[in-house]
Order: C-alpha cells, then sequence, then structure tokens
C-alpha cells in the first residue's frame, strides 16, 4: 500500500485520524525520565570537557602539515612545560591543536618556537592564545546568568500568553528535558564546551520553545470551551491538538536537520573543520531531541497537571458516564484513540448532559 503522506497529513489535521499519544503519556514520560537519568549519570561520571573560555590556559596549534601527528608536540610540552597536564591533542587533516593550562610568556614563547623546530614548519605556522583562569571563571558565571535569566523570562511570557501556569511549567520541563540530554550527549562524546557550545544550547532551547507553543496554542484552541461540550475529554482535545501539529513539526524539523547533518558530519568530521563541531552538535542533538519533547512530553505533562484541576476532572467523569449510557456517539478504538471527524472542537458544544424532565400527571 503507497503511503500518501499529504493524505495522512490531512486526516490528522482534520481529526479523521489520530494517534493516542496523550493517552499512553505514563511510556513515553517514563522513556524520557530513564533517558534524563542515564545523562545524568553520565554527567556525574564523566564530566563536561570545558575548553580554556572557561577553565583557562593556553592553546597551541600548528597548520600547514601534510601528517598530522601528536607525538612531536607531546614530546614538546614533556619538555618545556612537564609541570602542566596536556589534554588530549585534536588532529585535522593538516593541523594540530594542543592545550594545556595557564603557563607565563616566556615559556610560552618556548613552546611555540620547539613545536615550529619539532614539525619542521615556520614561526607563522604556529598560533597561540591563551586566556587567564579569573577570565574564565567570568565567562561561565556569564552563561550561567544568562541562562537562568532565559528560563525566567519563558516561563514569564509562556504564563502571560497562555493565561495558564501549567503549560509554562510544562514547557520549562521540557526546555531542562532538552538541555540536560544535550549536555549528556556531550560529555559522553568528549567534545569541548565552548562559547560556540554554549550559543548552541540557547539555540537550541529557543527552538524546542517555538515548537512547544506552536503545539500549545493549538491545544489552547482546541480546549477552550471544552467544558461546554459532553463529547470529548480535555485529554481527547488535546491530543488532537498535538495530531494536528505532528505534520508540521516533522517537517520543520527535517528541514532545520539538514543543514545541520551537513556541518556536523560533512563540515566537521569529513573536511576537518573542528571548529565547526562544537555548535553543530549541540545543534543537532538538541533539536531532534527538541522534537520529541514538544510531541511527547510537553503536551503529556501539561495535559497531567490539567487533569489534577477539579474543573477538568469532574468534567471528564461526566463524559465518561454519558459514554457508558450511549448518550454519545463518539467511538473510542481498540488503540485507546478516538477519532473526532470534521469538527471544531473550539466551539462545537457537542452533546451535553440534560436535565432529567419531570412526567406529566
Amino acid at each position: 500500500m503507497k503511503l500518501n503522506l499529504a493524505q495522512w497529513g490531512n486526516s490528522l489535521h482534520s481529526g479523521e485520524k489520530t494517534y493516542p499519544i496523550v493517552a499512553r503519556r505514563r511510556r513515553w514520560l517514563t522513556i524520557s525520565t530513564i533517558a534524563i537519568l542515564a545523562c545524568l549519570s553520565v554527567l556525574v561520571f564523566k564530566h563536561l570537557n570545558f575548553g580554556v573560555e572557561f577553565t583557562g590556559g593556553a592553546v597551541y596549534q600548528v597548520s600547514g602539515l601534510t601528517n598530522a601527528t601528536s607525538a612531536p608536540a607531546e614530546k614538546v610540552i614533556s619538555d618545556l612545560a612537564p609541570d602542566q597536564e596536556l589534554r588530549a591533542p585534536e588532529l585535522g587533516t593538516n593541523s594540530v591543536r594542543v592545550r594545556i593550562g595557564v603557563v607565563d610568556v616566556e615559556t610560552s614563547r618556548l613552546i611555540e618556537s620547539g613545536l615550529a623546530t619539532a614539525y619542521d614548519v615556520s614561526a607563522d605556522k604556529v598560533s597561540s592564545s591563551q586566556i587567564g583562569p579569573t577570565w574564565g571563571a567570568e565567562v561561565g558565571k556569564k552563561a550561567v546568568q544568562g541562562l537562568v535569566i532565559f528560563l525566567i523570562l519563558v516561563g514569564l511570557v509562556m504564563t502571560v500568553y497562555f493565561r495558564a501556569w501549567r503549560m509554562a511549567v510544562a514547557g520549562l520541563v521540557a526546555l531542562f528535558h532538552d538541555l540536560i540530554f544535550t549536555v549528556g550527549i556531550y560529555a559522553l562524546v568528549g567534545f569541548e564546551v565552548t562559547p560556540a557550545s554554549v550559543i548552541g544550547f540557547l539555540t537550541i532551547l529557543g527552538y524546542s520553545l517555538y515548537d512547544t507553543v506552536v503545539v500549545f496554542d493549538k491545544v489552547r484552541e482546541n480546549t477552550a470551551n471544552v467544558t461546554a461540550q459532553h463529547r470529548y475529554t480535555y485529554d481527547e482535545l488535546a491530543n488532537l491538538g498535538l495530531n494536528q501539529t505532528l505534520v508540521r513539526s516533522i517537517n520543520t524539523s527535517v528541514v532545520a536537520l539538514l543543514p545541520v547533518t551537513a556541518i556536523l558530519f560533512i563540515g566537521s568530521l569529513l573536511l576537518g573543520a573542528g571548529t565547526l563541531k562544537d555548535i553543530a552538535l549541540a545543534l543537532f542533538v538538541g533539536m531532534a531531541v527538541g522534537t520529541y519533547s514538544s510531541i511527547f512530553v510537553a503536551t503529556p505533562l501539561e495535559v497531567m497537571l490539567r487533569d489534577r484541576e477539579e474543573r477538568i476532572s469532574k468534567h471528564t467523569s461526566e463524559v465518561l458516564a454519558l459514554r457508558e449510557t450511549g448518550q454519545t456517539d463518539v467511538q473510542v478504538y481498540a488503540d485507546g484513540a478516538v477519532r473526532v471527524g470534521a469538527v471544531n472542537p473550539g466551539t462545537h458544544r457537542g452533546t451535553k448532559a440534560q436535565p432529567k424532565r419531570k412526567g406529566r400527571k
């Protein structure tokens, strides 16, 4: 059977076909919890590999090589700065990059000339940069401050826009989910955390938030008059909104991931453009996880919080009771999905519970 993507997307948007994502929310939230715990374990036992921009230190790069090996650099550092710990050298197609701790100016000059001699290149092929530990600590402090301010503003804006703190909480949890997962992957692969990485982290938070807000906006539209009708529960109308934006979320993510994939796998890994891999990895992992969280974390969590509200809980009980007595024509399928057909849940009042009339005497 040939898959017609356009027809599939139209059936999802019209409500003729739905996937019970919200109904199976415990499954998705359990998967996310396990993944987050795994990432936290990686952070505890392996730690992040912070760059010199945050820890301070000296970086030396030798370019113009025909055969990039790390042995000469290791020998030079061990002879001229034996008290310094040499980080794992980064090898490009025609360059070598090494990083050590903070050294004085005279030692730094000796290392530069030693690297030029060891690799048999001219002095202009050796570049160096050195950052003090105080400046590095200040950069890390500012990065954390920027992240905290960003999250506070996001919570306030979402609360005001949606007029519902539950959506703000669910959105922030999804953001933390994306951030922890991306940072855990960073620690696992051992990439350096540089200012470019921080830019990537903030970018994926914005991307994830954008996708989540689009889904929440549709959920709010569908559930605006949820208690004015007695055909569908809040969970079902929220799930409808999620399905209606599903194709859009997937398409947006695929289009956004294509150039990032080219940067990460072609530009960085194949062509050796090491300066791109920091931000490319953050964007690649973050965008993919951000799409997952907007579908399988944010909305299911918002529904769980909303179900605790007395008004919603009471309405859900009334709808289910009417179905038991056969007073509604809603059909619940074996997979737990509810097909709503071509209706506008935000305005359709459906079948309401009617008061019992007294019989005539």
